[in-house]
């Protein structure tokens, strides 16, 4: 005895069979012919049946489905008076089908795009990051250049942050601000420091506007004179200020 295997379409469900059917119509989901896409459909369960092969349940209960729509819609119409004020527009039997596949078909593609994603991404190989800082010597820390841009962008920041943009309903005294006395200032924050080095806006504790502007230029002038220098370790980072020199005495 040669034994005979017999290959039938498989389909995730019965949804997936009257995308399939309709597809091979060619007709518009909006619109199906019920007579036709119901008797390719009860054709294919049929032929399942034959060949001896368990239907599931889910096929023989949108069988059901299709006859109940498809005599709904063989059914004549009964001829009524027409009320216009009353008038509803009447509900098409398909609606509810309708609703259905394009709400499977909307899922059937997602799931298609995500199957693509994970093959495209099958082809990448990651690696869980490692902890180098046993290497770290602090010597390789490629530092950004800082340009006076960059400063003025930080000071403006700062200012924001101290809503000093808006006027100050004070008393206005004179009062003058030496820059000498502020760069010794500067320096003498910076050298109280383990690492004589501090957040650009923590040495602007003053809470007017010209004592922030006159400490601004004192550290304009101490970087002249070397005595620090700005550092920014990645680009939008916090600007650190770093002490160079000696104690302006």
């Amino acid at each position: 005895m040669v034994e005979m295997n017999f290959k039938v379409d498989a389909f995730e469900g019965p949804l997936d069979l009257l995308l399939h059917l309709i597809g091979q119509l060619e007709v518009d989901i909006y619109d199906i012919p019920m007579a036709e896409i119901t008797d390719q459909y009860m054709e294919f369960v049929h032929t399942m049946q034959e060949m001896e092969l368990d239907v599931a349940s889910e096929y023989l209960v949108m069988a059901a489905t299709l006859l109940a729509i498809k005599s709904k819609m063989l059914l004549p119409k009964q001829e009524l008076e027409i009320d216009y004020d009353t008038l509803v527009e009447e509900e098409d039997p398909r609606d509810a089908l309708v609703e259905k596949l394009m709400e499977y078909k909307r899922f059937k593609e997602a799931a298609k795009e995500l199957k693509e994603k994970e093959a495209e991404r099958s082809f990448y190989f990651s690696k869980p990051p490692m902890d180098l800082t046993e290497y770290d010597d602090g010597s390789n820390v490629a530092e950004l250049d800082v340009s006076l841009n960059d400063m003025l962008s930080a000071f403006n920041k700062m200012l924001r942050r101290k809503k000093l943009n808006k006027p100050l309903h004070t008393r206005i005294t004179s009062q003058e601000i030496s820059i000498d006395d502020r760069m010794d200032s500067v320096m003498g924050k910076l050298q109280k420091q383990q690492n004589h080095r501090l957040r650009f806006d923590e040495l602007f504790e003053e809470q007017t506007k010209e004592q922030l502007v006159v400490t601004f230029l004192a550290i304009l002038e101490l970087m002249k004179r070397k005595l620090v220098e700005i550092e920014q370790v990645a680009s939008f980072a916090d600007l650190y200020v770093l002490g160079k020199g000696e104690e302006r005495s």
